[in-house]
């Protein structure tokens, strides 16, 4: 059963019959979004601020931003050097569980990006999900 995962901004107008569990995977809330507007914040599935700056500021293209994004979300966290028995693999179990909720109910990943952006993690983070992890 393909994931029902949808992608918008945080700012547009809510669809209650669509929408299904709204997920923010920014860094940072933007100021004015109340909390109503999501069910769950999870800025651990957000690029990093030296990414995210670097790609913003033109200092590198999409590709490299697309790799290094995939890079961060499937790195060892630092908890995984001092235990030899269980591996975190990065985010590996957060997108195991996110892809598990969509088969059941629509997930919407949120983001600040502009609503027709190209060239947004939360459409990589979609198409990850989408995947076989």
């Amino acid at each position: 059963m393909m994931p029902a995962i949808r992608i918008r901004n945080i700012s547009e107008k809510m669809d209650r019959e669509h929408d299904g569990l709204r997920i923010a995977v920014t860094r940072f809330v933007p100021r004015g979004i109340r909390k109503t507007r999501y069910h769950f914040w999870m800025p651990n599935l957000a690029p990093s601020e030296p990414l995210l700056a670097a790609f913003q500021n033109k200092k590198i293209s999409w590709k490299t931003f697309s790799q290094r994004y995939r890079q961060e979300l499937f790195e060892p966290a630092s908890i995984d050097k001092g235990n030899a028995t269980i591996k975190n693999y990065g985010q590996k179990f957060t997108l195991r569980m996110l892809k598990a909720l969509a088969k059941k109910q629509p997930i919407t990943l949120l983001c600040t990006c502009s609503p027709d952006a190209d060239d947004c993690h939360r459409i990589l983070l979609k198409q990850i999900l989408e995947r076989k992890i």
